[in-house]
This record gives C-alpha cells, sequence and structure tokens, in this order.
C-alpha cells in the first residue's frame, strides 16, 4: 500500500514537472482564462518564480507577465496593455493568466512556467481566436429572364476559415418552398456560388445566404424577379415608342421655329427690293445758253450731244429765213444803220452751233 502511494506520487511529480497540454478555443471580443495551477508557493513564498511566455504564429517567443521578487513585471504591447492580467491569487497557487476582450493577435501558444527551491512547474496552453464570418454580400450574375441562367454569389470579406455558405428560399407566402428550384447546382470550388438553370416565372422569390463557421453566422437576402419574354418586349416597344414621339415633336418645333425665322427675314428684305414693272426714271433735257452753254457742254459731255444738234438745226433755219429777202421790200433792210442799230447788241452764238450751222446759198 505504501509503494503504491509512493507511485502515485511520483508520477503526480513528473506530471507537475514535465507539465501540461491544453487546447482553448474563444470567440473574438469574449473573454478567456488560461489555466496554470501550482502548489510550489506555500513551503516558500520569498524564493517563487512566476512567468507567462507567448510563442506566437511565426515561432517569435517573447515574455508576457512575470512576478518575482514580490513584484509583478509585464511586457505589454499597446495593444495587450488593459487587457492582459493575472486572474486570481498567484501566491496561494493559481497563476492563470485572463485576457479580455480576445482579439486575433492574442492567438498561439502561452507557456507557463513556476518555479519555487528547485522545483518547475510547466502549463502549455494552445490559444485559437476565432472570428465570426463579416456579413456576406449577395450578388445575381446573368438575365432575369425565362429560360436562361443565373448565377446567385456569396461571399464573407473576413472570418476565421473554413467558411460554409449554405443557399435557401426564404418562404414569404404560405405553400412556397423554402429549397432551391430543382434545376440548380452548387459549385463545389467556390461553395458561396450557386447556378439556377432554365429560369421560370416560380422561380421568382427571396433567396438567403448563411455563411457560417465556429464562431457564428451572418447572413444576407436578394430578390429575383423572373421576367416573362412578352412583357420584354412590350417594355422595349413602348420604350422605343416614346423616343420616336420625342424626336417627332422636336422636329416639328425646329421646322416651326426655321418658318418664322424665314418670315421675318422676308419681311425685313422686302422694302430693298426693285419691282421689275416699275417705270424708268425719265431724263431731263437741258437747253443751251448764251452764258453757261460752254460750261454745260463740257460737263454733260456725251449726254448733251443730241440736244446741241437739234439746237444748231433750228438756228440754221431762223438764219436762213433772215437771210432771204421778201417781195416787196427793200433789200436793205435788214441793215439797220444809226444809233437804233449800234444800242441792241447781237446774240452771241455758241461755237459748237456756228459750226454745225453753216448758211447755205438759198
Amino acid at each position: 500500500m505504501s509503494l503504491l502511494l509512493l507511485l502515485l506520487w511520483l508520477v503526480s511529480y513528473y506530471v507537475g514537472t514535465l507539465g501540461t497540454h491544453t487546447e482553448i478555443k474563444r470567440v473574438a471580443e469574449e473573454r478567456v482564462t488560461l489555466p496554470c495551477h501550482h502548489q510550489l508557493g506555500l513551503p516558500e513564498k520569498d524564493t517563487l518564480d512566476i512567468e507567462w511566455l507567448l510563442t506566437d504564429n511565426e515561432g517569435n517567443q517573447k515574455v508576457v507577465i512575470t512576478y518575482s521578487s514580490h513584484h509583478v513585471y509585464s511586457n505589454l504591447t499597446e495593444e495587450q496593455k488593459g487587457r492582459v492580467a493575472f486572474a486570481s491569487n498567484f501566491l496561494a497557487g493559481d497563476a492563470s493568466l485572463q485576457i479580455e476582450p480576445l482579439k486575433p493577435s492574442d492567438e498561439g501558444r502561452y507557456t507557463c512556467k513556476v518555479k519555487n527551491s528547485g522545483r518547475y512547474v510547466w502549463s502549455h496552453v494552445t490559444l485559437k481566436v476565432l472570428v465570426r464570418p463579416s456579413k456576406p454580400k449577395c450578388e445575381l450574375e446573368g438575365e432575369l429572364t425565362e429560360g436562361s441562367d443565373l448565377t446567385l454569389q456569396c461571399e464573407s470579406a473576413s472570418g476565421t476559415k473554413p467558411i460554409v455558405y449554405d443557399w435557401q428560399r426564404v418562404r414569404e407566402k404560405e405553400g412556397e418552398d423554402e429549397h432551391l428550384p430543382p434545376r440548380s447546382r452548387i459549385d463545389y470550388n467556390n461553395p458561396g456560388r450557386v447556378l439556377l438553370q432554365n429560369l421560370t416565372m416560380s422561380s421568382s422569390g427571396l433567396y438567403q445566404c448563411t455563411a457560417g463557421n465556429e464562431a457564428g453566422k451572418e447572413s444576407c437576402v436578394v430578390r429575383v424577379t423572373v421576367q416573362h419574354v412578352q412583357s420584354i418586349g412590350m417594355i422595349a416597344g413602348a420604350v422605343t415608342g416614346m423616343v420616336a414621339g420625342a424626336l417627332l415633336t422636336f422636329l416639328l418645333v425646329w421646322l416651326l421655329i426655321r418658318r418664322k425665322d424665314k418670315e421675318r427675314y422676308e419681311e425685313e428684305e422686302r422694302p430693298n427690293e426693285i419691282r421689275e414693272d416699275a417705270e424708268a426714271p425719265k431724263a431731263r433735257l437741258v437747253k443751251p445758253s448764251s452764258s453757261s452753254s460752254g460750261s454745260r457742254s463740257s460737263r454733260s459731255g456725251s449726254s448733251s450731244t443730241r440736244s446741241t444738234a437739234n439746237s444748231a438745226s433750228r438756228s440754221q433755219r431762223t438764219l436762213s429765213t433772215e437771210a432771204a429777202p421778201q417781195p416787196g421790200l427793200a433789200t436793205h433792210a435788214y441793215s439797220l444803220v444809226g444809233p437804233a442799230g449800234r444800242g441792241s447788241e447781237p446774240k452771241k452764238v455758241h461755237h459748237a452751233t456756228l459750226t454745225k450751222a453753216e448758211p447755205h446759198p438759198a
């Protein structure tokens, strides 16, 4: 019996010396306590030393917090300050470490080392921080018409892998089926994608995608509205008719504006036009005089040639009449001698007129 008790004591001693291994999974933003128990501080508390070490996923190791010589020392980063501390009375045998709230960067392998009077106790805790999937984004790819294919896409931007996606139809009315349409295929290479083949009017409805992992679930919804081919043609015809009507209205307005501009232009140009049936202005004939015949003939030029010729013909006839003797009168009746004759000066005759009016024998 005594041998059996000795054997149990040796086993517990070596187990305490070699340490224990524990794995803990916690969701981010929660509180976690990493266990570390010992009985080394009861006999002598002055020589008790406690140390927590962290080895991250990249293999880097650093000291988190220690107790030595009745003092607590911490080597916490700015992110760890205020969140990491001893959970209980470490002098009484509970050197557990508490972290709150938990962050993804806290993930790693923690080692608790307790030493007193040459005896050691090791505790190893592997902490895994789980992150809930972020709210997924639901999208549609394809045409929402009868007979066509449509792809439902769902994906979460963050979260601890693996993330499982599940598509279901939301029941909006009594009697509707929650399952996907019969001709639906899941892309196993990308579980967030579902292909709906050969859409029908019954495929219309509300669809929900749920993304989940060990930490939790998040979901999104999207509505599918399948359109009939004939209704699409009617809508396209209505849109085409509206566009054509708008163009025709614009053309009519433009023609009216052009017509008004043309009428206003014609009204402005009408006073400046020359009528074809209007009479030409009449030319004025100027009679030559003895005082200004020379100057006027030089100014008139060729336009007064005809009037000068007519005047010369009349002067010639006048001279011929005066030169011819009348019967019963003396031949010298036209020769006046005396003061009366000298008092009246003879008329001046233009040089051009005398040239053309040469006396001919009677």
